[in-house]
């Protein structure tokens, strides 16, 4: 029994084997794990297995074969995860370092401090500063002070700076990710295109007035808003991918149509300019009538001031004066007559607020009881026009 429990507890041969070879194991490990691992790298990239121990049999000793694997991270590159998917279009792809949204913030700023100047001066009536040209004759004054720089009685300049204002402000809160009024940022890009076109429209209508009605004039303000107006129509159509664009070419036909239709039923009634007026200063002056007055012409000239009608013409109008001549002297002393240009034509001079008023279309204009008779009249149309009976008329 001694015997026995001695050969227990003293080590066995077998258990003495292991122990050496675990240590030569421990010695040995570093390069039988890179061995295994850069074998098994792909399929064992992060496992870790523990070593394996095999339990000795006391009956049979065999040679024990030891695994030890040692995570080893492999040195091939993965590549860098693909960038969120955009929600629609191109609009955060920066352009020079500036997002889109900025560029459109950026750019509505300069047009809102031009239009807030040029709003200013149209309501203290200042007179604007003119790099080239002056504000007198073929000047930008000429087209800031005309019929044109008023669109359904407002300013436009005014219409100029809430557009501005409203490109800008929306531009900064897209760039910054905070859109107001719960607007997703789909809602906000077709507001900003919905803007900007409207925009380009009107400019494009102004440019052709100002090439058609002003020629010869020059007006860098006008030119200036205009192009900043197609830098934003273009910076946003460029946000958009064809087939965006393929779904809102609709809405923005209705917009460009909305925009030409409003602007030619406010300039509807606006008198042609005279485009020989840019270059030259015209002074008042006074033509003699020369004709004789008949008892008819008189007498008709004599109902027409009793009820009030009214002649508007201007003294340069060569219709104006043989309309005169046709009543003779004595009577057109008794004509309410209304001069347009009592001051003066050419070097930015207008037309005086009565005859604005009056939405004339051209000279001489004939208001009688509420109707509108545009161009030389002869005495009968007029006395039929304001109800003269022509049996009651008894010559003297």
């Amino acid at each position: 029994m001694a015997s026995f429990m001695s050969s227990i507890n003293s080590p066995s041969p077998i258990l003495t084997s292991i122990s050496r070879s675990q240590s030569r194991i421990r010695k040995s490990k570093s390069i039988t794990s890179l061995s295994l691992t850069l074998s098994h790298c792909h399929k064992h990239k992060s496992s870790t297995t523990n070593p394996v121990h095999s339990t000795p049999s006391i009956q049979s000793p065999q040679r024990i074969r030891v695994t030890f694997v040692r995570p080893v991270r492999c040195d091939s590159t993965s590549p860098p995860p693909p960038p969120p998917p955009s929600d629609g279009g191109g609009s955060s792809a920066p352009l020079s370092g500036i997002s889109t949204y900025g560029l459109c913030a950026g750019i509505g700023a300069l047009g809102f401090l031009e239009t807030g100047y040029l709003s200013y001066l149209k309501l203290t009536g200042a007179e604007a500063f003119c790099p080239s040209g002056g504000g007198g004759a073929g000047g930008c004054g000429d087209v800031l002070n005309s019929d044109y720089a008023v669109v359904f009685g407002i300013p436009l300049p005014v219409f100029g700076l809430v557009a501005y204002g409203l490109v800008a402000s929306l531009g900064l809160q897209m760039a910054r990710q905070d859109l107001p009024f719960g607007l997703g940022r789909n809602e906000g890009r077709a507001v900003l295109l919905a803007s900007t076109t409207s925009m380009a429209t009107a400019s494009a209508y102004f440019l052709y007035l100002l090439s058609t009605e002003f020629a010869g004039t020059s007006c860098p303000y006008c030119l200036f808003s205009a192009f900043l107006s197609f830098s934003l129509f273009f910076i946003m159509l460029k946000d958009f991918s064809l087939p965006e664009i393929q779904k809102l070419v609709g809405i923005q036909l209705s917009v460009v149509a909305i925009v030409i239709a409003a602007l030619s039923n406010s300039y509807a009634n606006v008198p042609p300019q005279s485009t020989n007026f840019n270059n030259i200063d015209l002074q008042p002056y006074k033509t003699e009538i020369t004709t004789q007055s008949s008892p008819f012409a008189i007498a008709l000239a004599k109902h027409l001031h009793s009820i009030g009608a009214k002649m508007y013409g201007a003294f340069w109008c060569s219709h104006c004066i043989e309309q005169k001549q046709m009543f003779g002297h004595e009577a057109v002393e008794l004509l309410d007559y209304v001069e347009c240009f009592p001051d003066g034509a050419g070097k930015g001079r207008k037309m005086t607020k009565e005859c604005t008023a009056a939405r004339l279309e051209g000279f001489p204009t004939w208001l009688i009881k509420d109707q509108v008779l545009s161009g030389e009249q002869d005495l009968q149309a007029l006395a039929q026009a304001s109800g003269f009976d022509l049996q009651d008329f008894q010559p003297s």
